[in-house]
């Protein structure tokens, strides 16, 4: 029951997203093409950029995909709120907790990250390559939640 209600919040997010951000297609469109291959600085590693990281399109797709990470993070504490009502598994609760921290985590990278330098002007690749990086560090932060989260749980019950 509730994974229909996730799904259908979900289109419904993504339908609403695109009805209010004027252009998002294209903008998206226009980002994804204006990628090229760049090396991350002091390494042997080469990582897609966006040609021009201050682009307004750029800007406009940063600030839909910050806007769905703060609502869809919002709908998981409500949804964390009826797993607890209905009686869901701690498994369920756990994934549940650790899908909340990524989210809202993910929202405040992108705008310190993303947002705020394109609007600042001052984004550059390292500003690029340290988002990937700590959106990275937030899928292990969301996985240690869930394990914290799980074991202090079976302690409770132990």
């Amino acid at each position: 029951m509730l994974s229909a209600i996730s799904v259908g919040f979900f289109l419904i997010l993504i339908g609403v997203l695109f009805i209010t951000t004027p252009n998002l297609l294209k903008n998206i469109q226009d980002f994804l093409n204006s990628f090229k291959i760049n090396q991350v600085p002091s390494t042997n590693i080469y990582f897609p950029t966006p040609k021009t990281l201050a682009d307004p399109n750029a800007l406009n797709v940063y600030q839909a995909a910050r806007q769905f990470s703060v609502i869809w993070g919002i709908f998981l504490v409500a949804m964390l709120g009826a797993r607890l009502i209905l009686g869901s598994t701690l498994h369920r609760l756990s994934e549940n907790i650790g899908d909340i921290v990524f989210w809202l985590g993910a929202a405040y990278v992108i705008q310190t990250l993303l947002v705020a330098t394109t609007q600042a002007s001052t984004i550059d690749t390292t500003i690029w390559f340290r988002f990937w990086a700590l959106i990275v560090a937030l899928i292990g932060v969301s996985l240690i939640a869930r394990g914290v989260f799980l074991a202090a749980a079976r302690l409770r019950h132990a």
